[in-house]
């Protein structure tokens, strides 16, 4: 029989080439994930890019070098464009995840928010029913900015007992809390191009009153709207918007009483270039993340941090003209705000700035001492005080914690550093003393650690970047999947009591907790909840 051997030879798929890069992809996963150090979001990035990159390997061995069949080739690079071209017209780009996961939603998802003209909202000289008067969390993290909140004991078991849903309704985008004084719930929104401080009823979510500027900050990872919280006192609100506004409210109307914009006060160019880094040619926070300092009442005065140069890096106004009444320090701004300490029978402001902590009188504004720790990552942790003179700072990205002494000698402040520590690093989170512990979110994860040496006791729980609140000795945990947490505060071991899905999806915004009415939010929806109290009634002391 005669051979032909013109006949051309079918070819064997080649699957060595997409053997390799699986195989490359699951080590390059393997060192990732076992090295890298404690920063989180490095990990996730190089987890995406290794993705990223395996995927256009095996996309292009399939088309070009596999020797699939012609057919076979045609149908995988129509079904990906296919795909591609569905996914592009079905899901739009939201914002990051606080690890630095890229969220999407749907391109037709809208909301419908809510306004005092389509309300009926009470007459605003109406005074609060009984059960309303009393209720108070005045400002960022209640009423001395330490996460710890005063009031009835809460009952452990929501199972059994569900916390009560008052209301549940869309917001405008913002990383802005809640500040409630009676049925007054106070809070900043992005309205299109204009930020909003809105006041909504506690008991029934109704909007009582809202005020607008033409202002807008947005950027892809930092997502839109204002960040500050309000703070509410003697009547008034006080509030920072993204891009500098600093308004002064009636909070029975929400008519101006007085505004300013502190990047004008502090000599800041709001239309300075950008640099490749994101930073501000001149320091300006509103072109690299956004104002974030809640305001803080000292006195007759109100406070906040710009970043000023030239000793205008925090500046006080008159609470009742708006008038400057002083400025101080040089440092760069950072993404935490002012808080009161007693160091060595002397009251400070503390600040967290962009080149370090720094103290300031609250007389004149000088700066009575300063602990440099400049690093280039946001400075967004609250400093937490203990006794003893000491102050923890905090930060997430893989820098940990140190834990600094305070001195005073020969009319002289100074701080030294006595530990660091890597086992608690909080990026977004605001951490609590209790007891001798620190607790708070790791990078993400539940952690404590004891205050002698810094040395790790546990950590269990995966809440993401969400913020916390201390009610006698239980952590109320406003994870960052929305979901609400109740832990017990105990340094041996985690103890999750109870929790309840109080929202849905990425919840960076600190909770507000008064009495028994949780009010919550993130960039699209807010909710208030009556939480089940203890049968005893107790109060909880803090």
């Amino acid at each position: 029989m005669e051979t032909h051997k013109n006949c051309p030879k079918s070819k064997t798929t080649r699957w060595w080439p997409a053997v390799v890069v699986i195989a490359g992809f699951a080590l390059a996963l393997a060192v990732i994930w076992s090295t890298g150090g404690d920063n989180q979001q490095y990990r996730v990035l190089r987890t995406m890019a290794a993705i990223s990159i395996s995927s256009l390997l095996l996309v292009a061995w399939a088309l070009f070098f596999s020797r699939l069949a012609k057919r076979t080739r045609l149908f995988i690079f129509s079904g990906l464009v296919g795909a591609a071209l569905l996914f592009s017209v079905s899901f739009r780009f939201s914002q990051f995840s606080g690890n630095m996961v890229p969220i999407y939603e749907w391109r037709w998802a809208k909301r419908t928010l809510p306004t005092a003209d389509a309300q009926t909202p009470k007459p605003t000289g109406e005074t609060a029913p009984n059960h309303l008067a009393k209720l108070s969390f005045p400002q960022f993290l209640g009423p001395s900015r330490d996460c710890k909140i005063p009031g009835p004991s809460l009952a452990t078991d929501w199972s059994a007992e569900p916390p009560e849903k008052l209301w549940r309704q869309p917001i405008g985008a913002a990383w802005s809390g809640f500040a409630v004084a009676a049925q007054h719930a106070v809070t900043q929104e992005q309205r299109d191009e204009n930020e909003a401080v809105v006041c909504y009823d506690v008991q029934t979510g109704s909007v009582l009153w809202l005020h607008t500027d033409s202002a807008q900050y947005k950027t892809a990872i930092a997502g839109e709207g204002p960040r500050a919280t309000p703070t509410i006192h003697d009547g008034r609100v006080y509030t920072l918007g993204a891009t500098g506004v600093f308004n002064c409210l009636d909070l029975a109307t929400g008519k101006p009483v007085w505004q300013c914009h502190i990047a004008n006060d502090a000599g800041l160019d709001l239309d300075a270039p950008v640099d490749q880094s994101g930073l501000s040619s001149n320091r300006n926070k509103a072109k690299e993340w956004g104002y974030a300092s809640s305001p803080l009442i000292v006195g007759d005065k109100v406070v906040v941090s710009a970043g000023g140069e030239n000793g205008k890096s925090l500046l006080a106004y008159d609470t009742a003209s708006g008038e400057p009444a002083w400025s101080g320090g040089n440092s760069r701004a950072g993404y935490s705000s002012a808080r009161l300490a007693n160091l060595h029978g002397e009251t400070q402001i503390l600040i967290f700035n962009q080149n370090g902590l720094s103290a300031h009188s609250p007389q004149n504004g000088s700066v009575a001492w300063e602990f440099d720790w400049s690093v280039p990552f946001p400075h967004v942790s609250m400093p937490v005080t203990l006794p003893g003179n000491r102050i923890l700072l905090s930060l997430g990205y893989g820098k940990g914690s140190k834990l600094l002494q305070v001195d005073f000698s020969g009319g002289i402040f100074s701080a030294n550093e006595l530990w660091r520590s890597n086992r608690m690093k909080a990026k977004f989170t605001n951490l609590i003393f209790y007891d001798d512990h620190f607790y708070g979110l790791d990078d993400g994860m539940f952690a404590c650690i004891e205050a002698q040496r810094g040395h790790r006791k546990w950590k269990d729980g995966r809440y993401g970047h969400g913020q916390i609140l201390l009610r006698g000795s239980h952590i109320l945990v406003m994870a960052e999947n929305g979901d609400v947490v109740l832990l017990e505060a105990n340094p041996k071991k985690q103890v999750e009591l109870t929790k309840f899905a109080a929202l849905e999806g990425k919840t960076w915004n600190p909770p507000a907790l008064a009495d028994d009415y949780l009010i919550v939010r993130n960039h699209r929806e807010a909710a208030c909840y009556k939480l089940p109290l203890a049968k005893s009634g107790k109060i909880a002391a803090q």
